[in-house]
């Protein structure tokens, strides 16, 4: 088996994901650009962080070895001007090996601001620019090609100018005539951008479209003899399919591509860098510790007011929890082999100690009575028939999954527990 958990025995799970190759699809090389510092403030239902909540998530990036992040449009105003100077200040002073970048609209203002904090700072700050570049937009607009042309040109020239390396971000580059990228394109590696970023700014993109654009823009990097000019990729999740195809990206030799914490971001939000690096670690990808990602998701959850589905990949609470009695019997009976990787492969591809969680076994309508005993097992009491008829009588007349409150008080009401006892396994509970 290749692509497996090395926890896991080889011959416990055979793996028809990797039939077809014998190492990685995904090649080692690129990086990961995280956005929730910008693009995930732009979601309408999330909470502007405090600077102090900004510091902490910069590290918790850190810890998780992402290697970009946008910390804020500097254009948007002084509150994002004195929030993004701070954070680069602080990967200055901490020595981080994150690097920060800045998004920024074609406009003198927005690259100008972006220098004054580099040079107040002492760090060259790549510059993110973007314009909108597909015909609705320009329609909207009302820009002409010759007017983004400059505007590009201008912005190109003076960030470049001024020391600090340019990106360049086409707007919705997913629905983009290739006449007018090709223009952009050009305009900007001429003055000195050295990467392209291809967005899919509404979730629009299918892997067909990725691999099409992706195909048009080395064609065209190719010809002008550009070849060194790296390419990134940034998508949105309108479609549910920007995790995949930031994957799919990675596959066909993208650069470096973009995420954010748990999704956020405008409308659905963008891909969701977490569920990205597990992935990668999954595939073998990556080798690095991801226990810190539950500090990240959580930290972000609770900044940004943002509550985490319960059936969120990893990090929701019905991650690693089960009631059903068959999956539940087949998770206690891995545990009791003492091997905690056989309880986290057998119901579940994650295994949940890699990322800082574990298996939990609860009792509800579709349990048996294999679940009571690992219940009653856990919470330190002992295992009797009339215990677990008690609670197998609560559980089966129920419509949902018992609580540790629920479970405590059927077994009071029954005469089967004391106060004190109670009062100890709710306070176990809750620890």
């Amino acid at each position: 088996m290749r692509g497996s958990s090395p926890k896991a025995d080889l011959d416990l799970i055979y793996d028809w994901n990797e039939l077809k190759h014998n190492v990685p699809a995904i090649q080692p090389g690129f990086t990961l650009m995280d956005e929730t510092l910008r693009d995930g403030i732009q979601s309408p239902s999330v909470r502007n962080p405090s600077i102090e909540d900004k510091l902490e998530i910069v590290h918790l990036m850190e810890r998780c070895g992402i290697e970009y992040a946008d910390v804020g449009l500097p254009g948007a105003g002084a509150q994002a001007v004195s929030d993004v100077t701070r954070i680069i200040e602080e990967v200055r002073d901490c020595n981080m090996a994150l690097v920060p970048n800045t998004a920024a609209r074609t406009h003198p203002n927005d690259i100008s601001a972006v220098v004054d904090i580099s040079q107040k700072t002492g760090m060259p700050i790549e510059i993110c620019a973007f314009i909108g570049s597909s015909p609705i937009r320009q329609l909207v607009e009302g820009w002409d090609l010759d007017k983004m042309t400059g505007l590009v040109r201008d912005a190109v020239k003076l960030s470049v100018d001024n020391g600090c390396p340019l990106s360049f971000v086409t707007e919705d580059t997913i629905r983009a005539h290739p006449t007018t990228l090709s223009r952009l394109f050009w305009t900007a590696i001429e003055h000195g951008a050295d990467r392209l970023i291809l967005t899919d700014t509404v979730g629009h993109a299918t892997p067909d479209g990725l691999f099409n654009l992706l195909t048009f823009t080395r064609s065209l990097l190719r010809s002008w003899g550009a070849e060194h000019v790296k390419i990134d990729w940034h998508g949105h999740n309108d479609r549910g399919l920007a995790l995949a195809l930031n994957l799919f990206a990675l596959e066909h030799g993208v650069d470096r591509v973009h995420g954010t914490c748990v999704g956020v971001g405008e409308r659905v939000g963008n891909a969701s860098i977490d569920q990205l690096l597990i992935n990668l670690k999954l595939l073998g990808v990556i080798d690095r510790d991801l226990t810190p990602l539950r500090a990240y998701v959580d930290k972000v959850s609770t900044a940004y007011d943002v509550p985490i589905p319960y059936n969120y990949p990893v990090f929701g609470t019905d991650a690693f929890r089960t009631a059903t009695g068959v999956h539940a019997a087949a998770v206690i009976k891995a545990l009791r082999t003492g091997r905690k990787d056989l309880a986290d492969r057998v119901y579940s591809s994650v295994p949940a100690g890699d990322f800082g969680c574990r298996q939990r076994v609860d009792i509800g309508f579709y349990s048996g009575k294999s679940n009571i005993q690992f219940w009653l097992h856990e919470h330190g009491l002992d295992i009797t028939d009339a215990r677990v008829q008690v609670i197998w009588d609560v559980a089966k007349s129920s419509d949902h999954t018992l609580s540790d409150d629920q479970i405590v008080g059927a077994l009071v009401a029954g005469g089967l527990l004391d106060a004190q006892s109670a009062a100890a396994v709710t306070g176990l509970a809750l620890g």
